[in-house]
């Protein structure tokens, strides 16, 4: 176990490195010059000059690519070109409301998709299941830009359940209060697709041998659904949550720009707006290195799931 984990983490090495150079080129030779966004249209060469000199990309590309590289290795991402606050602070401040949001809809959501796909594959090739997934899918039809406007609407401006938009200073208030609409609708959102995945991984074990052996030997349906069934359909379960588990890092970019919920998702949106490319390259690097931990952990959690497989 200590060998394959070493290994995994030597593995990281050449693909964080290819991931750098993918980011640096984009960034620097295909998205062109910063300086003539934040110059403005009234500028001259002058100012655009003096600016990419303050920018440093008047350097060249190989300069530019070591401080990169530095920058990376350190974690520090130096200071946004817009606002001149520190990547660190910015990173800092914005990762508590996403997580805040983005980690009970991950619990609940999985949860939940997990009880309902058992329920029905249970009661499967029924009208109930017929319903649901019908349900399901024109569920997954309608944008989650309809939901946000609907729901913000009726039950937050109408009804007044919930607060229309905004954050406040308070752990709990914020998770009971203002994340509450934020999660309700990330729920109606996702449990649909959730449902019909998980579903398919629970029917696929279902015809396999060991369930009519199990049926054979007298065991009951639940206890083949909840014992056997669950456990084996688990594995592709993890493989899709930890590969969605590094989104949380960004956060869910519609909901917190309509909810003005001070995240990591609203502030990749800002950034890009400004097009202040020191805050986005430093997400997109968090990113990458937490989807690589992300595979990882979910490695482990196979075999901790299911002792039968082998780390290599």
């Amino acid at each position: 176990m200590t060998a394959y984990i070493i290994r995994r983490l030597w593995q990281m090495i050449p693909t964080l490195l290819g991931v750098m150079l993918l980011v640096f080129v984009i960034f620097n030779m295909v998205g062109g010059d910063p300086a003539y966004v934040l110059a403005g249209k009234i500028s001259n060469q002058e100012q655009i000059d003096n600016i990419r000199k303050q920018l440093g990309v008047d350097q060249p590309y190989h300069v530019q690519l070591g401080i990169f590289a530095k920058q990376v290795v350190t974690g520090d991402f130096g200071a946004s070109w817009s606002t001149n606050e520190k990547i660190s602070n910015i990173l800092g401040t914005r990762l508590g409301p996403s997580l805040m949001v983005l980690v009970p809809l991950l619990f609940l959501e999985t949860l939940l998709a997990i009880a309902f796909a058992l329920a029905v594959a249970y009661v499967r090739g029924s009208l109930t299941d017929r319903a649901v997934m019908i349900v399901c899918t024109a569920g997954m039809s309608i944008s989650i830009l309809v939901y946000i406007i609907v729901f913000q609407y009726w039950l937050a401006y109408k009804l007044g359940w919930f607060p229309v938009q905004g954050w406040g200073n308070g752990f709990w208030e914020n998770l009971f209060v203002y994340s509450s609409l934020p999660i309700l609708i990330g729920l109606v959102v996702s449990i649909a697709p959730n449902l019909r995945l998980y579903r398919t991984f629970v029917l696929d074990e279902i015809n396999q041998d060991y369930v009519r052996t199990a049926r054979a030997k007298g065991l009951s349906d639940n206890t083949i659904l909840w014992t056997h069934v669950l456990r084996n359909a688990s594995i592709p379960i993890i493989t899709h949550v930890m590969a969605g588990l590094p989104g949380l890092l960004v956060g869910a970019f519609l909901i917190e720009r309509f909810f003005s919920i001070p995240g990591i998702g609203r502030e990749v949106i800002l950034a890009v707006e400004r097009s202040d490319f020191p805050v986005v390259k430093a997400i997109t690097i968090y990113v990458a290195v937490a989807t690589m931990v992300a595979n990882l952990l979910a490695d482990l959690m196979y075999k901790a799931v299911d002792p039968r497989v082998q780390l290599k």
